[in-house]
């Protein structure tokens, strides 16, 4: 009788030393049963601890991430990715094949013959390789007779016999719900299982990880994974509103509308050839709400805390089948032949025919949150922009005093961003706190270095809510040269209107007047001399800081 070498199951390895009751389940497409046997011999399995762990990866110890799509619809595929991550220096090209840099450490004698390789002959080396497939390279698949032994999986199974096999260096062995996948590739592997024969709830997912070897296969890394099958859609409600300062909180701004945005999590695609139905109640009075679209709109008019609740309803066309009452259900919901006025909004799963001959199965989501409504800011406006004239010794800088209203809640703060026309490029950002006790009326005084055209940005802020002003202005010059030349040409714009205003009069007085000097000559002076002051209250209007009454106005910024 034949010796044989299988001495531990698929449990033993797989469960990491704890083992758990056979129960009663229904199989996975393409997986195998647990209890099946373990070539130990071609397949060492090592407790954690055991000192061969250091050993087994030279350069260092090989780590495994497993990540998962997770949570799942009950009948949708969940996809599992594991990718290996190698000790510094290390990386695998595309022909599977671990390059290790020589310029990244120092390799020593151990890593030299672990990779196979003979000492470099040139400094000029930069990397070293290791060729998985040298030992398979003289003969053919059929012709290896020592080496075909070694191409199998932990339970005697072959390789699967396709192009490209000889790139997959590592061996991935997947084990849950009492099941175990097997399948070859290089640094990362990623496959999907159907959750119709999984039963509800969190389970766990563990992968073991062997390498190619000489005479056997050595284990490099484990890791294991939560993922959920539920029968309640999984989604999730993004809110958005124009002015509200800080969208986490759910706290909201009283009549501006909120955009509600629903994402149903369907990685596989399950519910693509569903029909979706999303059932609103804001909880503010208004009523129920169905729509067939993802995104909706809502605006509170009243201040408090509401409760939201949505329902998701899916209709999911499946081909009719008979209900086996000797099979367990594959979930707790129950699938029955639901009559003409079945309630579609309950959690229970019921199937029924459609005019095409076909059935369909309900499948419900839920979410629900709370939101709380206050006043905010709504509105600013900017009512007025006035330049302040300076003295020579204080024209360093042009002063501009903007006159800016809100509508809604009290500010506490003021920003104001200077830019350029196009309001693109920020030049400069000045923020400052702000109490406003009684009506939403300030002044806030910002100060231009230079001349030019800016783009102004003011917001007004609190707690929960911002909102924002722009306006473009056009700041002149602020120092004493660019004061001098405006006067001077004022003062050449007034010597030609006084010139043109003297001609009219002479002419003017020509035409209609009689020589009468000694009569006349006070009366035309008098009317020259109101022309002249008339210029000159256009051109040279009385100075503010003799009268510098916006030091009077309270609240300046």
């Amino acid at each position: 009788m034949a010796c044989s070498f299988f001495s531990l199951g698929f449990q033993d390895v797989l469960s990491h030393g704890t083992t758990s009751p056979v129960t009663s389940y229904r199989k996975l497409q393409g997986w195998s049963s647990d209890q099946n046997e373990w070539n130990e011999k071609l397949y060492p399995f090592w407790e954690e601890g055991d000192p061969r762990w250091k050993d087994c990866w030279k350069g260092g110890r090989v780590t495994a991430k497993l990540d998962t799509d997770s949570p799942a619809l009950v009948g949708s595929n969940v996809t599992f990715v594991v990718t290996l991550q190698f000790p510094k220096c290390q990386k695998e090209d595309n022909d599977g094949n671990i390059i290790y840099k020589r310029n990244c450490t120092q390799v020593d004698r151990e890593h030299v013959l672990f990779l196979h390789l003979d000492p470099p002959a040139s400094q000029d080396q930069q990397v070293y390789v290791y060729n998985w497939t040298e030992w398979i390279d003289n003969c053919g698949w059929e012709n290896c007779t020592n080496n075909h032994s070694h191409n199998v999986f932990p339970d005697g199974r072959p390789f699967p016999h396709y192009p490209g096999w000889r790139r997959r260096n590592f061996v991935y062995v997947f084990h849950t719900f009492g099941q175990y996948y097997q399948t070859t590739g290089q640094s990362s592997a990623m496959f999907s299982v159907n959750t119709a024969n999984i039963t509800l709830g969190k389970h766990v997912m563990v992968v073991s990880i062997y390498r190619r070897g000489q005479s056997a296969y050595v284990p490099i890394a484990r890791a294991s994974a939560l993922y959920v099958v539920t029968d309640k859609i999984p989604i999730f409600v993004s809110m958005f509103q124009k002015h509200d300062r800080n969208i986490s909180d759910s706290i909201f701004i009283k009549d501006s509308p909120i955009t509600f945005d629903v994402k149903i999590h369907d990685p596989s695609y399950y519910l693509n050839n569903s029909a979706i139905s999303y059932k609103w109640n804001f909880g503010d009075g208004s009523g129920l709400f169905v729509a067939s679209s993802s995104t909706t709109s809502h605006t509170y008019t009243l201040q408090g805390n509401f409760t939201l609740n949505l329902t998701v309803q899916a209709i999911i066309p499946v081909p009719c089948r008979p209900v086996t009452p000797t099979a367990p259900p594959p979930t707790s919901a129950v699938m029955t032949r639901a009559s003409s006025n079945s309630d579609s909004s309950t959690a229970v799963e019921s199937m029924e025919d459609n005019p095409d001959g076909g059935c369909h199965i309900y499948r419900n989501g839920y979410y629900r949150t709370g939101i709380s409504v206050v006043e905010g800011i709504l509105e600013v406006n900017i009512i007025q922009m006035t330049s302040i004239q300076m003295t020579e010794s204080q024209a360093e800088n042009s002063l501009v005093d903007f006159v800016v209203t809100c509508q809604g809640s009290l500010p506490t703060d003021v920003c104001t961003v200077v830019s350029d026309p196009t309001c693109q490029v920020s030049k400069s950002v000045v923020c400052n706190p702000i109490i406003v006790t009684d009506e939403c009326l300030l002044t806030i005084r910002r100060a231009f270095e230079e001349p030019g055209t800016y783009c102004i940005n003011i917001t007004l802020g609190d707690d929960t809510s911002q909102a924002l002003a722009s306006a473009l202005i056009s700041v002149n010059g602020g120092s004493s040269s660019g004061t001098t030349e405006g006067v001077f040409i004022f003062l050449g714009l007034l010597a030609v209107f006084a010139t043109i205003g003297a001609f009219v009069l002479y002419k003017r007085y020509k035409q209609y007047k009689p020589i009468e000097r000694n009569a006349g000559q006070a009366e035309n002076q008098e009317g020259l001399s109101a022309y002249l002051s008339n210029f000159k209250a256009i051109f040279f209007p009385r100075s503010t800081e003799r009268n510098p009454l916006l030091k009077s106005k309270p609240g300046i910024v």
